[in-house]
């Protein structure tokens, strides 16, 4: 499983971007695919997840501002992120979990300039 990311960039406190993330390769066993995050000096965190229901789960300081989708024909998992603040700033990953193993991507990095 190949996943790219795409959409990061500079953008101002109350802001949007849309980070995209492309999957390729053996995905008929991933159950669940989702973005995380990393600042600088801190630990990976979770920012959402969607499985393949559908179902939906977000960090709490995400939740109201960020929305994930996906779009199975193009086997891509989408992050809408509005209302940007400073603390959002990070290097966004894409994550695909299957029973056996997770799969990351190499990440896109968001800046939000106050």
């Amino acid at each position: 499983v190949q996943l790219v990311e795409s959409g990061g960039g500079l953008v101002q406190v109350g802001g949007s971007l849309r980070l995209a993330c492309a999957a390729s390769g053996s995905l008929f066993s991933i159950y669940v695919m989702g973005w995380y995050r990393q600042a600088p000096g801190k630990q990976r965190e979770l920012v959402a997840t969607i499985n393949s229901g559908g179902s939906t789960n977000y960090v709490d300081s995400v939740k109201g501002r960020f929305t994930i989708s996906r779009d199975n024909a193009k086997n891509t998992v989408l992050l809408q992120m509005n209302s940007l603040k400073p603390e959002d700033t990070a290097v966004y990953y894409c994550n695909a979990r299957s029973y056996a193993t997770a799969y990351w991507g190499r990440g896109t990095q968001v800046t939000v300039s106050s």
